[in-house]
């Protein structure tokens, strides 16, 4: 099926669609009972902090952050989305050392290890 816009606005509306709260952030949140705070608008958009044991955990989604067991590769707009993951995956680690620099400890969580058991 054809695209009713244009590929500019297209991108545009695509680039407003931020994602709450994700099916994995949830289960993470409901095994934790509450035990973490979840931010807005720190450094990195951490998925959940502990500001008293100065820890930090994300949810790393297995398609944006290529995990090496269910990433499959974009057959089409490749360019793009070559550019688009390396950034991620680029993003993630300057995120991460930043807090380990800072005294944080930093855990990043697989989103299949919490989705394979629905």
């Amino acid at each position: 099926m054809a695209d009713v816009h244009t590929k500019a606005q297209r991108s545009y509306n695509m680039s407003r669609i931020r994602a709450s709260r994700t099916v994995p952030e949830l289960i993470l949140k409901n095994k934790l009972k509450g035990a973490l705070y979840q931010p807005k608008g720190m450094f990195g958009r951490p998925d959940f902090v502990d500001f008293k044991r100065k820890r930090v955990i994300f949810v790393d989604g297995c398609f944006w952050h290529e995990c090496p067991v269910h990433f499959i590769k974009p057959k089409s707009n490749k360019k793009f989305w070559n550019l688009k993951l390396m950034r991620n995956k680029v993003r993630d680690g300057e995120v991460s050392k930043a807090y380990r620099l800072a005294g944080w400890k930093v855990l990043r969580v697989w989103e299949h290890n919490l989705t394979e058991s629905l």
